[in-house]
């Protein structure tokens, strides 16, 4: 009996020390169950913020130095687990859209509606030093150094508005330079969403076609799209937000997302546990990335929450610089792009920065 005793106390303490091990671990996604019990989402613990943006320039007329403000808001979105893509049975779904996968976000910040003109201007003028050359000298000097765009070749507006109004006509290495720029302006790091991370974010802890429902005679409430754009961009801000603060997640223009575009990728993923924080990076290669929510020029099952679109070389082919253009598009007036911050980043994620040159594909 004693010897029991001693052996049930020394079990006692391998199992204590086993907990105390265990507790010092960071939490696993949990395990998802049937389709039917996702999505799930956990309580938000942080805020919302402001971010406001000051660049002091050069006025090109006085000759003296003039300070340029900005400003844009974050919102908190939440962690929690849900199933990626679309159900077969759902209207107006496409192949790349399946097979459904389950997938874990981190909670993170989203800015509220899409980046306007307002903000973007500070960046051209602050970083813009003119031509290629200038900035390959300048990441020669310092790898981690700010770029800035070339000259575009045309209004880059293409008439449809500026202040208030989204950025247009964007390449996808434009954008990432931005959140470059933008991380080293404020000290917090910003980037593109993910796809995992846009698609969480638009459906706010819903599983119909669109945030608001199945039935799309909504959505005029929400975006601007074929039916009622006019075919041009509209101020952001001026349709009601989705669940969770975001306005025009839906329409007015697709947004870029960090993703290469694969057209297979869901099928990639296991279909039994969550994967976490799933992510197709970048590469080196101009074409093809990802777009997603739809935009002033799109039908309404274009604007779902999980409808995909995929960049191609068509989005330059009026461009007349050879090589072309690694910062401006000709033919994607609809494309602009929103920022995110995450609460924790992902480590495969740190860092991330465009990979694409003048002698990219």
């Amino acid at each position: 009996m004693k010897r029991l005793l001693k052996y049930a106390a020394a079990g006692s303490a391998v199992f204590a020390a086993l907990a105390a091990l265990l507790a010092t671990q960071p939490a696993a996604p949990a395990e998802a169950g049937p389709a039917d019990d996702l999505p799930k989402v956990e309580k938000a613990a942080h805020k919302g913020y402001t971010e406001n943006l000051s660049v002091t320039v050069k006025d090109k007329e006085s000759g003296k130095e003039v300070t340029l403000k900005g400003s844009f808001d974050m919102v908190p979105i939440p962690g929690g687990t849900y199933q990626m893509g679309s159900p077969p049975g759902e209207k107006g779904r496409k192949g790349d859209e399946g097979p459904q996968r389950p997938v874990a976000i981190r909670p993170f910040w989203m800015a509220s509606h899409e980046v306007r003109w307002d903000e973007f201007d500070l960046y051209r003028k602050e970083a813009a030093v003119g031509s290629n050359e200038e900035n390959d000298k300048r990441l020669k000097a310092d790898p981690d150094a700010v770029t800035g765009p070339t000259k575009p070749y045309a209004d880059e507006t293409f008439g449809m508005g500026r202040e208030g109004y989204p950025v247009i006509c964007i390449t996808h290495h434009m954008a990432m330079e931005y959140c470059h720029w933008l991380s080293k302006k404020t000290g917090k790091v910003y980037r593109l969403p993910t796809e995992a991370e846009w698609e969480w974010a638009a459906r706010a802890g819903t599983k119909t076609a669109y945030f608001f429902g199945d039935d799309p005679r909504q959505l005029g409430e929400y975006a601007w799209f074929k039916d009622n754009s006019e075919d041009v961009t509209h101020p952001v801000g001026k349709k009601k937000p989705n669940p969770w603060g975001l306005y025009d997640i839906l329409g007015n223009v697709s947004e870029w997302c960090l993703d290469h575009y694969a057209a297979d990728a869901y099928a990639k993923l296991p279909a039994g546990r969550p994967t976490v924080e799933p992510v197709v990076p970048p590469t080196a290669n101009r074409f093809p990335h990802v777009a997603r929510g739809g935009s002033w020029n799109s039908k309404a099952d274009e604007c779902r929450s999980a409808s995909r679109l995929s960049s191609s070389l068509k989005w330059i082919r009026l461009d007349p610089n050879r090589p072309r253009s690694i910062w401006w598009l000709t033919s994607a007036e609809f494309v602009g792009f929103r920022v995110v911050r995450a609460v924790e980043e992902e480590p495969k994620l740190k860092g991330i920065r465009s990979k694409v040159t003048t002698e990219s594909d």
